[in-house]
C-alpha cells in the first residue's frame, strides 16, 4: 500500500522535506543566537556605562575611534571654546520628574591644542529653538582655555533617535551632531565623535549618553525573535504538509485495493467481485451492468439464455 513513496514525485517530496527541516530549524536557531547576542551586549553596555561613571576620565586620543568598548567613556580634552559657532540642536527630549519634555541641546565646538575640533554638547533646554524667549536662556561658554570632561559618544545617523528624516536646519542649528554634518559649517577639521558634559552650567541640564548603536534592545533584537518563531513555524508547516500529503496518497492506495474509485462524474466506483463495476448516483442508487457469460448447460441461442439476456439488458 505504500509503494506509492517509491515513486519519482514522492522521491521529490521525500528530498524537499529532509532538506527543508533542517535549514529552517537551523535559521531559527542563528536568528535566536543574534537575539541573545544583543541582550548579551545589551547587559554589557550597560555594566560599562555603569563603570564609566566611576571611572577616571581618559584623554579623547586614547578612546578613539568610537566602538561599543568606547562608547560611554568619560573623555578629557583640552581647549578653548569657538563662540561663534554655537549651534542648537532642536527636537529633542529629556525625561525628568515631569516625564519627557520637548526642548534641544546647545552644542559649541572645543577648539583643541591638536587642531581639530570636538563638538562638545554642554547641555539640554526645555522650549523651542526657534523662538528667542527660549534661545535667550542659553549662557555664553567659558573663555580661555578650558578641560572639559564628558561622555564619548559616536557620530549620529539617520537611524539615531532625534534625528530628523528630512529638512535641513535653519541656520544656526544642527539637525544631526556628525562630522558629515558640520564640514560645511565650520573651518576647519572636526572629530567624527562628541561628548556630553558631566557638569553643565545653569540652567543647562546635563545629557545622558545612549547606548552604543547595535548594543541595546531596540527594534532589529525583537525582529530577529520575530524571526526565530516564524522559521520554527516554517519547519512545523513543512512537516505537516508532509503528513497530509503522505495521509491522502496512503487512503487512496488503501481505496484502490479495497476496489474503490472515483467516476469521471464524481460518483464513487466499487468493483464487484464478478467483475462488474456499479456506479452510485447522488440518489444513493446502485445500478450495475451484468456480464453475459456463457454457463454450463446454457448457450446464447437457447431460449433460456436469451431469456436471461433479455432481462439483464433491461436491468
Amino acid at each position: 500500500m505504500y509503494r506509492f513513496l517509491l515513486t519519482p514525485r514522492w522521491w521529490g517530496i521525500n528530498v524537499f522535506a529532509v532538506l527543508a527541516i533542517p535549514v529552517c530549524i537551523f535559521m531559527g536557531s542563528w536568528q535566536l543566537s543574534r537575539f541573545e547576542d544583543r541582550v548579551d551586549s545589551h547587559r554589557q553596555q550597560e555594566d560599562r556605562s555603569a563603570r564609566a561613571k566611576t571611572a577616571a576620565a581618559r584623554p579623547l586620543e586614547r578612546l578613539l575611534p568610537v566602538d561599543q568598548v568606547t562608547s560611554g567613556r568619560q573623555a578629557s580634552a583640552r581647549g578653548h571654546y569657538d563662540t561663534g559657532h554655537q549651534l542648537l540642536v532642536p527636537g529633542r527630549t529629556l525625561k525628568d520628574k515631569h516625564g519627557e519634555r520637548q526642548g534641544f541641546y546647545v552644542l559649541t565646538l572645543l577648539r583643541t591644542d591638536g587642531g581639530k575640533a570636538l563638538p562638545v554638547v554642554r547641555g539640554w533646554l526645555p522650549g523651542d529653538a526657534g523662538t528667542q524667549a527660549d534661545t535667550a536662556k542659553v549662557p555664553a561658554p567659558p573663555k580661555g582655555e578650558v578641560t572639559v570632561t564628558g561622555a564619548l559618544q559616536a557620530s549620529e545617523s539617520q537611524g539615531t533617535d532625534g534625528v530628523p528624516g528630512a529638512g535641513g536646519p535653519a541656520p544656526g542649528r544642527l539637525a544631526m551632531i556628525s562630522a558629515a554634518s558640520l564640514v560645511n559649517i565650520v573651518p576647519y577639521d572636526v572629530y567624527d565623535a562628541w561628548i556630553t558634559l558631566t557638569d553643565t552650567q545653569a540652567p543647562l541640564r546635563a545629557v545622558p549618553p545612549a547606548a552604543a548603536e547595535g548594543s541595546g534592545l531596540d527594534l532589529k533584537a525583537f525582529q530577529n525573535l520575530g524571526y526565530t518563531g516564524e522559521w520554527f513555524v516554517f519547519a512545523g508547516f513543512v512537516v505537516f504538509m508532509w503528513f497530509r500529503l503522505f495521509r491522502r496518497e496512503s487512503e487512496a492506495a488503501r481505496d484502490a485495493a479495497l476496489g474503490i474509485g472515483v467516476g469521471a462524474d464524481g460518483g464513487v466506483m466499487a468493483v464487484g467481485a464478478d467483475g462488474g463495476v456499479g456506479a452510485e448516483d447522488s440518489a444513493g442508487t446502485v445500478s450495475r451492468g451484468a456480464s453475459v457469460r456463457a454457463e454450463d448447460g446454457r448457450d446464447e441461442g437457447s431460449g433460456e439464455g436469451q431469456g436471461e439476456a433479455a432481462r439483464a439488458g433491461k436491468a
